[in-house]
């Protein structure tokens, strides 16, 4: 892993968070946008409502037509990039 808090892909990349609790995730934000945070089987826990509502990513998108294929794709990177709040 990397110095400083790790990431969702750093996390995944050890076997800490497995690649289905990523979609999971995301499954779970598109069937209520406003969940609250996303806790992973470690115990590590995300606000996935926070990263879509403070990325300008999302609102591109919005402007787009939103996409579901291309919302998926710009959160399942947004999440993986994000330092998630450890146990």
């Amino acid at each position: 892993m990397t110095a400083g808090p790790p990431t969702v892909a750093d996390l995944r990349k050890v076997g800490i968070i497995a690649s289905h609790e990523v979609v999971a995730a995301i499954d779970a934000y598109m069937r209520d946008p406003g969940i609250r945070p996303y806790r992973f089987a470690s115990g590590h826990s995300l606000d996935v409502a926070a990263l879509v509502n403070a990325s300008p990513a999302f609102a591109m998108v919005g402007q787009s037509g939103r996409r579901e294929t291309t919302f998926r794709t710009v959160l399942a990177a947004a999440i993986m990039s994000a330092h998630p709040t450890p146990p």
